[in-house]
């Protein structure tokens, strides 16, 4: 509460001008730092409960609960910048395998696994395992109509990029799709090497230009 107060205005007329008022305080004493797209109280609290955290995590993990020392070894395995050096791409090129390897990232993919391949099924792995949705949003929730029961939700999922209109818009949300495209023929061209697969520069193009135009299709 005192911080609520603090971040207003109280010498402002509420009448003429609300924001100054429930703001002012707010505005006289932030401003947004450079390697923020926002400042908020929330963003403030985030970080200031990182530190938090960051301490709690490094501490000794003896006589700690389970779940505990699972945060703390997550923790550890990410700090672990050597071997996460040393495993290379190898981790990546193990997910892509999970889920039925990627087409563009393969000399041979229809031959070899498109046959073999189950939409229904990789949509149930990269759910469970990766956590990612992708084409359908399946999750448990409360149910609406009675809040003593969850019930399984189907909706939307989320896009390759933040919202429909780096799509369609043009300006910057142009340049941040063409960037958007040539990341994806990037990152395809460096799998394709960790794999020792021949360079086809334009078979990546090409099947990178059928993944925008999919997911500008979805966004649709």
């Amino acid at each position: 509460a005192a911080r609520i107060i603090q971040n207003m205005d109280p010498t402002a007329d509420p009448c003429k001008d609300f924001y100054q008022y429930a703001c002012g305080g707010w505005l006289s004493r932030h401003v947004i730092p450079e390697t923020s797209s926002r400042h908020s109280i929330f963003d403030i609290l985030r970080d200031e409960l990182e530190i938090i955290l960051k301490g709690v995590l490094e501490t000794s993990d003896q006589g700690d609960r389970e779940a505990f020392q699972k945060a703390k070894i997550l923790y550890k395995s990410c700090m672990n910048e050597s071997l996460i050096e040393q495993r290379d791409s190898l981790p990546l090129l193990e997910a892509l395998r999970m889920v039925g390897d990627w087409p563009v990232a393969s000399a041979d993919w229809n031959k070899t696994k498109e046959a073999s391949w189950s939409m229904e099924e990789k949509l149930s792995i990269m759910n469970s395992r990766f956590n990612k949705r992708v084409l359908i949003d399946m999750f448990v929730w409360n149910d609406d109509r009675d809040s003593s029961r969850h019930i399984i939700y189907i909706d939307q999922p989320s896009l390759g990029m933040p919202s429909r209109d780096y799509y369609f818009n043009g300006g910057n949300y142009q340049r941040v799709r063409e960037a958007y495209l040539q990341f994806m023929i990037t990152i395809a061209k460096m799998i394709r090497e960790d794999k020792n697969v021949s360079r086809d520069d334009s078979f990546v193009q090409e099947e990178m230009a059928k993944v925008m135009e999919l997911e500008t299709e979805i966004a649709n």
